[in-house]
């Protein structure tokens, strides 16, 4: 069996539902969803159904199954492999343990912000904020719904939590530099070409 692991990052979302319990595609779909997970995750009916293709041919799931609602078509249902939860969990304990570079596009970005010009800069930094008080508290909702009316255990929406501190110390430093640039604390060059 390949002991490579899945390109996308869906796989890992897939594997944990599975850890709880059988699921056919759809029913991942809805989990992923009504547990906000769609946030850390791209999820499309195509790219969670190749994502599970992906995993049934590499041998980290198989198929456990068939389930029929109503007169809709027969869905089936799938489960973790041995093979799969040992690759999955080596996996998982690679990622919490091994800091890796990521490319953010905002890190990008703020590494020229003097391109803006400071009125400009500080502008869209407000937006900014503005716009990450607005997902920090919908965040804030869908985990309280997850956990208040899904049941979810706190471990299983843990990742809500971390993404919504990642995003509540994004919105202090955001607040924190557009005000220092509106302040004047901010040394600002005093020409920048082409602004």
């Amino acid at each position: 069996m390949p002991d490579r692991r899945p390109a996308n990052p869906l796989a890992l979302a897939v594997l944990g539902l599975l850890l709880e319990r059988p699921l056919h595609p759809h029913a991942m779909a809805t989990a992923l969803r009504e547990r906000g997970m769609d946030r850390a995750f791209k999820v499309t009916t195509g790219s969670l159904y190749d994502t599970v293709r992906a995993l049934a041919r590499d041998g980290w799931i198989e198929a456990d199954g068939t389930e029929r609602v109503g007169a809709r078509p027969a869905r089936t249902v799938y489960r973790h492999t041995a093979h799969g939860t040992r690759q999955f969990t080596a996996w998982l304990d690679e990622l919490i343990r091994e800091p890796a570079q990521e490319y953010p596009r905002f890190l990008s970005a703020v590494s020229y912000l003097a391109a803006l010009g400071p009125d400009r800069a500080a502008a869209a930094l407000r937006e900014r904020a503005a716009a990450l008080e607005t997902r920090i508290a919908a965040a804030e909702r869908a985990h309280r719904t997850a956990r208040e009316e899904h049941g979810a255990p706190r471990l299983f929406v843990i990742e809500a939590e971390y993404a919504r501190e990642m995003a509540r110390a994004e919105l202090r430093w955001v607040l924190r530099t557009a005000e220092e640039i509106e302040t004047g604390a901010l040394e600002w060059p005093e020409a920048v070409p082409g602004v």
